[in-house]
């Protein structure tokens, strides 16, 4: 829609153009800073459309078609920009160091990571503020925020209970025993003592977290077991006695209303079979499985959240394991400890859509300040034992 003005000859009959519009013609003529916008705006379009042509072959069905729709509306974007730049587009221009990175991640992974960061950079579009661009091209960029997000979300979800045991187990991981290790250092105890100290911590805080996983899992099992409907209906409705149909109250107790308990109860006695009204002519009972599938299994949650805690905690004792003490050991376990809480901080941001180095930079002081904390109070508990 908005190619249509800039289609039209200065003879048409058309109203005057407001100066938004005028500018989106190029009637004036563009300053030097005018083009070089336009062109770095015209290789992020190009980037952005290669990028879900990238996600595009690693999807089927719906999602990828949703893929090639997007890259074909970053298309017409790209063909608004060339038409203004005219004999002024030159030489293809590198795009932004994010539309790379985009592209990258979607070459060679292809992983909800991409959808995530596109989701941002749609959500930043410079178009708002651009009066080169159309309206169209605005409330293009604004839809296509909420498209990725729709298509991020559906990654997200098919992640989240794994993301959500190795994120926040070796988060823990990392906290807790970096904790234990400064607290203990700080009362002056050798490094030996130190080391395994923090060797207890990553046995007992593992063996906790995999045995309470292995609880959780094992017990929602058994709910949902209990939960499920069982296959009596079927073996005893021949057995009942019409006049008093108890079969009537399985089917209320399970929520349905009087008409389809009656109706579903006459279908298991076998009074009659109609298809007339397909809300009340259910299909028979089957054991539902999907609920235990998206639970797990209780050995499966217990060896993951073991192994995510572990991979954490081992990490503020590395500079013990490897003969550093005193408060150079301590210095190096709080800068791999810094590290890997901005990673997994950044992992999460990239995940939720917002600003990867806010998330780092959370859990960093988030980390930090309980260490420290810590440290504090070992001080403390040294000095009243001297």
């Amino acid at each position: 829609m908005q190619m249509h003005q800039e289609s039209q000859s200065p003879s048409s009959p058309a109203p005057d153009p407001t100066p938004e519009s005028s500018e989106s013609q190029g009637t004036a003529t563009p300053s030097a800073s005018d083009i070089r916008r336009w062109r770095q705006y015209l290789a992020d379009e190009r980037a952005e459309a290669a990028v879900y042509r990238e996600l595009a072959q690693r999807r089927d069905g719906e999602e990828r078609q949703i893929l090639l729709a997007l890259a074909e509306a970053e298309g017409r974007h790209e063909a608004h920009w060339l038409k203004l730049l005219g004999d002024q587009a030159g030489m293809p221009k590198a795009a932004s160091a994010r539309s790379q990175f985009l592209g990258f991640l979607a070459r060679n992974f292809g992983s909800v990571f991409v959808l995530a960061l596109a989701q941002r950079a749609e959500g930043r579009s410079p178009y708002g503020t651009e009066p080169a661009a159309t309206p169209a091209m605005v409330a293009d960029e604004q839809i296509h925020e909420e498209v990725v997000r729709g298509l991020a979300t559906r990654g997200r979800n098919r992640l989240s209970g794994t993301f959500r045991a190795a994120v926040f187990g070796a988060n823990d991981g990392l906290v807790s025993n970096l904790s234990l290790v400064m607290g203990m250092a700080a009362t002056g105890v050798p490094s030996s003592v130190v080391l395994m100290s923090g060797v207890a911590g990553l046995l007992a805080g593992a063996l906790s977290m995999g045995a309470g996983e292995y609880v959780s899992v094992r017990s929602q099992r058994e709910l949902l077991n209990a939960t499920l409907p069982t296959q009596a209906t079927l073996t005893a409705a021949p057995s009942l006695d019409i006049d008093h149909n108890e079969l009537v109250l399985v089917y209320l107790a399970r929520g349905m209303t009087r008409e389809a308990a009656e109706h579903r109860a006459a279908e298991r006695m076998g009074l009659f079979s109609c298809d007339c009204d397909p809300s009340l002519s259910l299909q028979p009972e089957k054991p539902v499985t999907d609920e235990h599938e998206s639970v797990g299994s209780a050995w499966g949650a217990a060896m993951s959240s073991f192994c995510f805690f572990a991979s954490g905690a081992i990490v503020p004792i590395l500079p013990f394991i490897f003969g550093m003490t005193g408060m150079a050991a301590l210095l190096v376990a709080g800068i791999l400890v810094g590290v890997a809480l901005l990673a997994t901080g950044a992992v999460v941001g990239l995940l939720s859509g917002t600003s990867p180095l806010s998330r780092g930079l959370r859990q960093l002081a988030i980390g930090l300040g309980a260490a420290a904390a810590t440290y504090g109070l070992g001080l403390l508990f040294g000095a009243a034992i001297v």
